[in-house]
């Protein structure tokens, strides 16, 4: 999956996460004009104006989600009242009046759906712009082609690709796509980014081995040193102490061999604040009443399973990945936290009533349109149904002799006097006096 995530070009995401990392990149030359160039607050910035630019789509679906607790119980008698009846006529007509129910609401059954699909390809791709910054960020991508490139003169990253260190060893599957692809060092730039702290150490002790003019740890962009405590990854990087590139337990491993207590809780407070905040976004949605309905139940029984688990699983992985997605995905949750708690003030000011006479109106104009259109329909077919019965009882009336002659005009060529020459009724006369001259002889 990693070959698919961290290359910049191809794939069916590739262009959405080309426009999404313009965004990112534009933040990122802002505040490091303003002397602030640290990714986590690029990220946090990032993830606000793309919340805000898909805003219209979340309130479409809140809004549908609030709406689903009032039409749900309809919905659920209606289901009751044709349980157990599976003739065609009950069926249509169930599904006539859920049809109804959610046009007196205004929304559409397959609402929630669309717009769910609408955004998934963008937080896919915020995903991938996130977990490889390098590739989007020009700054960024122009501090590591220096490392990468330093590295391709010494063995053309031969030890990147066969040293035992578990972090490369994740990577290796973007390494060799971007080999196969003829562009080795963004290969090395996507094994570099990835690296842990101590990975990076090793790295550099390796490459020094082979000479001062391969020391990883002398090279400079723009005057400043790429690499150690104060060079420019480390501050690109460093966010409230913790190193947004390394995992939490990568953070946690190093700091407790060094006994820095304060990077360990903070390494700890990344996917639990995750967890935390993604729960509490669930608890403010919109809650459906099931009604005791049975299906209604066991749906909701799997949405709490869901909804438990979930959690749970983003803390497993904010754990395991680098920082920064753990600082991602916690901001995202704290800002459409806030979208929630300013969308269910606004809704719960609203008159439903009010609501569902607009759309029971409009309601009415479109069925209206349908039954004219319909009528239209129908009074055509009977008018071709009229013309094809006259036409069958006229020829029903004919005699067989009359209808023999009928059949003579229609395929007596010879009555073709003024064909032009050339046309295929011309033709045809000539085949019709070819045969009456074979006939004299």
């Amino acid at each position: 999956m990693d070959f698919i995530l961290l290359t910049k070009s191809g794939g069916i995401l590739g262009w959405i996460a080309n426009i999404l990392g313009l965004i990112m990149n534009g933040i990122f030359f802002v505040i490091d004009k303003l002397n602030l160039p640290y990714v986590g607050l690029a990220i946090i910035l990032f993830t606000i104006v793309v919340n805000l630019l898909m805003l219209p789509l979340t309130i479409k679906q809140q809004k549908f989600s609030k709406l689903s607790a009032k039409i749900t119980p309809e919905t659920q008698a209606i289901q009751a009242k044709y349980k157990g009846k599976q003739d065609q006529a009950s069926m249509m007509a169930q599904n006539q009046e859920i049809q109804a129910v959610y046009a007196k609401y205004g929304v559409s059954p397959s609402g929630s759906c669309v717009q769910l699909l609408i955004q998934m390809p963008i937080l896919l791709s915020l995903y991938r712009v996130i977990y490889s910054i390098p590739a989007y960020v020009t700054k960024i991508g122009d501090t590591f082609r220096v490392l990468a490139d330093k590295i391709i003169l010494a063995d053309k990253g031969e030890f990147l690709q066969n040293s035992g260190i578990e972090t490369i060893t994740r990577t290796v599957a973007s390494y060799g796509r971007a080999m196969t692809d003829g562009n080795l060092s963004n290969g090395i730039i996507d094994v570099l980014n990835k690296l842990s702290s101590s990975d990076m150490a090793e790295v550099v002790s390796h490459y020094a081995a082979m000479g001062a003019e391969y020391d990883l740890s002398k090279l400079t962009y723009e005057g400043q040193l790429i690499l150690g405590d104060g060079g420019l990854i480390h501050t690109y990087n460093n966010f409230l102490g913790l190193n947004i590139g390394d995992s939490p337990s990568a953070l946690i491993r190093d700091a407790w061999a060094a006994g820095s207590i304060g990077i360990v809780i903070g390494a700890v407070l990344i996917p639990v604040l995750s967890a935390l905040t993604q729960w509490l976004n669930v608890k403010l949605m919109p809650q459906q009443k099931t009604d005791n309905n049975e299906q209604g139940s066991t749906m909701m029984q799997s949405m709490k399973m869901m909804n438990m688990i979930m959690p749970l699983f983003s803390a497993w992985l904010c754990f395991t990945l680098p920082a920064g997605m753990g600082l991602y995905w916690t901001a995202g949750s704290v800002v459409r936290g806030i979208q929630q708690i300013v969308i269910n003030r606004h809704f719960d000011k609203m008159d439903f009533e009010d609501i569902i006479k607009k759309n029971s109106a409009k309601s009415a104009k479109k069925l209206k349109k349908l039954q004219e259109t319909q009528e239209r329909m129908n009074a055509y077919a009977n008018i071709n149904t009229r013309n094809m019965q006259n036409k069958a009882n006229v020829n029903s009336s004919m005699t067989e002799s009359e209808k023999e002659e009928a059949m003579k005009k229609a395929t007596d060529y010879s009555k073709i006097s003024n064909a032009k020459p050339g046309s295929l009724a011309a033709k045809a006369n000539k085949v019709k006096e070819y045969n009456e001259g074979k006939g004299k002889e």
